[in-house]
């Protein structure tokens, strides 16, 4: 086609200029978008929730339970079971999602495997629902009574898989990780007999009664409920200390040699049960049994039961007693568990079954009154020192007093914790926040005591509040579930004050400085110097890290790497990260112990202190400008004599 020219374009006369103009518009319209045009708008699909929902009824038959738990090398449980009573048509079986302790969806069904179920020998298809994922819908086939159910659970064999639960030498056994249970009816309405084969010559420890026929171990008939309610620890090398007619510190290590205890050292965990039932007045079990484990094999565990406690630690635990409190304030604080959280309960955190979420709005009940018991009570028993639990209040204050985070986070909020993050690693832990209702809970309820004190001139503490909140019926190892208005009224009820407009504010209030007036009216102040506590030290030591909070604001590994940096701190402002690595410090390689020189150094000196910092693929000098030396916390006795600190501390 030849090209147009002005000349063959004006020799084709008017009609065509005309035709060629029109051609021209029609063209740019058929480019443009239509101007009334709509985006695509799909619509919802519809979700029925087909799942019943857990009804106080009993269920008409029983779970039975059989575990294999041989398989050590490869940490796999096998569990074959049988539920007895079903009836033709839907039916939907749970595996445990919400768990008590956890405060949080924390089931582990990413490690459920190999889930066969069968009726009458005949393969039964399951169907996974569609939004709750830990649900499995089927159909029992007409003339079916009963269910057989094949899985494994397939436990962590790598710290990057989740706690390890299984090793050479011992494991922890978690019911609910390995069973499913029928929808439809309260936990406690469903009966359950387990039984599980452990590795020849081992032994097994379980607030859940049993008997042994060789390596298997038949459990007591019970609940679902009560059966979830006891974990057991098992393992090669195992000793039992009773503590008093109903409590027994059951003990497994990886080797032998760590179960080497002096008679003081069981003469203190046996001060910590007198202690504890002196402080609340009843017991809320028939036995109970400490399951503490020290070893490297498995992870280590915290975790409160009403009969029991998982108690897991690094070996060490006897062999190194006089090297610090190291790990101690942990029986103490899963036993009063057994009191506050597990017998009395937040009434929006009790759920019928392991399906219905939790609400964790009294945690600061739950926790903080149990974490402000358990130094106590450590204190009163002899399993730390008082001066170590001073020192240990320390460093607790001394978080707090350096928590930006409270200028826009209240205590309150920090309930919510477990469920928005569960325990995963933050990057700014003192700007963002983490479970704070324990150690601020802490503080909340020193303040409550020294109230006490003060309006009752001396004669009331929170040890009334104790007896008369936890020290119900004995033997109950039901619950008993609360309000805030029922704390209010036990408060008033112990000594009249406007204790619902002093916790409310102590929930909600932000921009206010961490409340350590508790600790002030009952006789000890925080305050910093040079040298740190035994107590410090030791928490350094059993994180292989080098705490600098209180003085750059850093916390660094043993390579120099920061492990986290404090909002607003110096080394905040100088820029630096959590992640990032320093190389050098005034010129010298890194160490921790040229970290302390450096810091001692800039005291007498007006030039900065310069570090070698590498961040991602970058290495360059970081200038801090900061001449206050080396702070550790303590806390300072105020006046003479003792006072409400000192009184609280002292055995009962």
């Amino acid at each position: 086609m030849p090209a147009y020219t002005h000349r063959n374009i004006m020799s084709q006369g008017p009609n065509h200029m005309i035709r060629r103009a029109a051609f021209t518009v029609i063209l740019l319209a058929s480019c443009a978008a239509p101007a009334l045009a709509e985006n695509s708008k799909p619509k919802p699909v519809p979700f029925v929730d087909t799942i019943p929902a857990a009804r106080d009824i009993p269920f008409p038959g029983r779970i039975e339970l059989d575990i294999d738990a041989t398989d050590l090398k490869r940490g796999i449980f096998t569990t074959r079971e049988r539920i007895t009573g079903v009836s033709a048509g839907p039916m939907v079986l749970l595996f445990p999602k919400w768990l008590p302790g956890s405060h949080s969806p924390t089931g582990q069904i990413d490690k459920l495997a190999g889930l066969h179920i069968r009726a009458g020998g005949k393969e039964i298809a399951w169907t996974r629902d569609p939004v709750d994922v830990t649900a499995f819908h089927i159909v029992v086939p007409a003339g079916a009574k009963s269910l057989d159910i094949d899985l494994q659970f397939l436990s962590a064999t790598a710290a990057d898989q989740g706690n390890i639960v299984m090793g050479p030498d011992i494991l922890r056994l978690q019911w609910n990780s390995m069973s499913l249970y029928p929808a439809g009816y309260f936990t406690r309405q469903i009966p359950v007999r387990a039984s599980v084969t452990y590795p020849a010559g081992w032994s097994a420890s379980s607030g859940l009664p049993s008997k042994a026929t060789g390596s298997v171990y038949s459990y007591e008939p019970t609940n679902y409920e009560v059966l979830v309610d006891s974990p057991v620890l098992a393992g090669r090398y195992f000793k039992r200390w009773p503590l008093s007619p109903r409590v027994n510190l059951d003990v497994y290590a990886d080797k032998p040699e760590e179960l080497a205890a002096t008679p003081e050292q069981i003469d203190a965990h046996k001060n910590l049960v007198t202690q504890a039932v002196k402080l609340f007045g009843a017991q809320h079990y028939d036995n109970y049994t400490f399951l503490l484990s020290f070893s490297d094999q498995i992870g280590g565990q915290g975790l409160e039961h009403h009969r029991s406690s998982e108690d897991g630690v690094p070996p060490g635990y006897f062999t190194k007693w006089k090297e610090g409190p190291g790990r101690r304030n942990l029986l103490p604080h899963e036993y009063v568990h057994s009191w506050d959280g597990k017998f009395r309960r937040g009434a929006d955190l009790w759920t019928p079954d392991y399906r219905t979420p939790m609400r964790d709005s009294l945690l600061w009940v739950y926790e903080g009154q149990t974490q402000f018991w358990g130094y106590v009570l450590q204190a009163r028993s002899g399993i730390v020192s008082k001066q170590d639990t001073l020192d240990g209040y320390a460093a607790i204050l001394a978080q707090l007093d350096n928590r930006p985070g409270r200028n826009w986070k209240p205590l309150v909020d920090t309930t919510n914790d477990p469920t928005i993050s569960q325990r995963r690693p933050r990057g700014w832990v003192s700007y963002q926040r983490s479970e704070d209702y324990y150690n601020e809970g802490l503080l909340v309820w020193m303040e409550v005591d020294s109230i006490l004190r003060k309006q009752s001139s001396g004669t009331k503490s929170i040890d009334d509040f104790a007896r008369a909140f936890f020290g119900l019926t004995d033997g109950d190892y039901g619950q008993v579930t609360y309000t805030f208005d029922d704390v209010v009224a036990t408060l008033n009820a112990v000594q009249p004050y406007d204790w619902a407009g002093l916790l409310k504010q102590r929930l909600t209030e932000t921009g206010a400085p961490a409340p350590l007036k508790g600790f002030e009216a009952n006789g000890y102040k925080l305050v910093y110097d040079e040298t740190p506590t035994l107590a410090f030290k030791n928490a350094e030591a059993a994180r292989k890290s080098t705490d600098l909070s209180y003085s750059l604001g850093l916390t660094i590994n043993k390579d120099g790497g920061l492990t986290g940096v404090g909002w607003d701190s110096p080394a905040f402002k100088a820029g630096l990260t959590p992640g990032d690595t320093i190389v050098a410090v005034d010129g010298t390689a890194f160490s921790n112990e040229a970290m302390k020189t450096a810091l001692t150094a800039a005291k007498t000196r007006k030039e900065p202190i310069v570090l070698l910092v590498k961040a991602n693929d970058t290495i360059a000098p970081v200038s801090i400008d900061y001449h206050g030396g080396l702070r550790y916390p303590h806390l300072q006795k105020i006046g003479t004599g003792d006072g409400g600190l000192d009184r609280l501390l002292a055995p009962r």
